[in-house]
């Protein structure tokens, strides 16, 4: 056999094995792990992040793909808090870097979000201005305003 079919066929069986090797290892791999940690002022509240609920803060999940996310906190005695928040990706998810960096790093990467949020006390209607409006909601919708 020449020597430049037999150097081909080397170099072709050695890409072979180094490809089987990464594509057997690559998928098992997770070298970017992306991790958000929701508080709130009081702790306690219910969280919940695109309508799922999470637990009550302080409360951490993980999460694969950046955007804007609803976060929902609900506790007694204070208001509902919803908010919308954005997660910007780093240089190293943008397309092209991040297969190598989510699927061929030797290392893992952690890219955390601490987020903090205040609540507020709900304020108490008095009953008698309640009723009032209430009264008053109920005479214009039976005249028909």
């Amino acid at each position: 056999m020449p020597l430049a079919r037999r150097n081909f066929w080397r170099r072709l069986l050695r890409g072979a094995v180094v490809a089987s090797v990464v594509a057997t290892i690559a998928p098992g791999c997770q070298s970017v792990q992306r991790r958000m940690t929701i508080r709130s002022n009081p702790p306690g509240a219910m969280v919940l992040v695109d309508g799922r609920e999470i637990g009550y803060t302080p409360a951490s999940v993980d999460f694969t793909y950046y955007a804007t996310r609803e976060v929902t906190l609900v506790k007694d005695g204070y208001e509902t808090l919803t908010t919308l928040q954005s997660f910007e990706k780093p240089w190293y998810q943008y397309p092209g870097i991040e297969f190598v960096s989510d699927n061929l790093l030797p290392v893992t990467v952690t890219n955390r979000h601490d987020l903090t949020y205040n609540m507020r006390p709900t304020v108490p209607q008095p009953t008698g201005d309640l009723r009032g409006r209430a009264d008053a909601f109920r005479s214009r919708a039976m005249i028909g305003q």
